[in-house]
Order: structure tokens, then sequence, then C-alpha cells
């Protein structure tokens, strides 16, 4: 059985940038959300998320060792930081919108209702609204 959450449920995210080029970084929680982020999140899918904010060439690089995704976005930043006038001249804001994207993963297998709530667990052990119940 399988179900759909936020990315941010199951994952961190945090975007970086160099002159007009912009990447957003993203980790699971939990290795056992990995695949399900894998396969996701693509190129051809945050182009069709986001069509009018990332309009150069979009190149995913998979972490597999460290369960995460690296996304480099070639002219993201209308110019970069010293010529652009958008208000988020970094990019900062990218990392939240990758976030706020749908994932579907597979549900823990019966009797695994710790497991669930773990991988639900953020790293500073908080649990979410969704491993809560």
């Amino acid at each position: 059985m399988s179900r759909i959450v936020k990315l941010r449920e199951i994952a961190s995210a945090r975007a970086g940038d160099k002159g007009n080029t912009a990447n957003i970084a993203v980790w699971a929680y939990d290795e056992r959300h990995y695949p399900s982020i894998k396969r996701s999140l693509t190129e051809d899918r945050i182009r069709q998320a986001y069509p009018r904010l990332f309009r150069g060439r979009i190149r995913r690089f998979a972490l597999d060792h460290l369960a995460g995704l690296n996304f480099v976005l070639d002219d993201a930043l209308e110019g970069g930081v010293n010529t652009s006038l958008n208000l988020d001249a970094h990019g900062k804001s990218f990392s939240f919108l990758l976030l706020d994207l749908d994932v579907e993963i597979e549900d823990a297998r019966p009797g695994d209702a710790d497991g669930a709530a773990d991988a639900l667990r953020a790293p500073d052990g908080e649990c979410n609204d969704l491993a809560r119940g």
C-alpha cells in the first residue's frame, strides 16, 4: 500500500547559488524513503512543477550513499546576485518549493508501526503530524 506525502515530511533540503546557477540538495530523513524520493524527483518533474521559474537546464545528481539528490539549475537566478532585481537573488526559497511537492511512499509493513513513526521522525527527534497518527 502506498500513500502521498509532502516531500518536507520525509526529507530536508537546502539551496545555494554561484553566479546565475542555483543548486538544491535534498536528503531523506530515513534511507527507507530515498528510493521514493529518487523515483519522484526528476528533472522533468521539477520543470513541470515550476515551468516559469526554472527555464534553463536542470541536472540531477544522485548521491545514493548519502540518500540524497543534488539538482543544478542553470540560468535560474535572473543573472545572479549582482544583476538580478529578484527579491530572492540567491534562490534560497527554491528548497522550500521542492519540499512542497507530493511524493508517493510505501506504507510500512503490517506490524511495523514503530518503524513507520521512526521513518517520519525529523533528525531532531520531533515527530511530524503523520508520525503521530
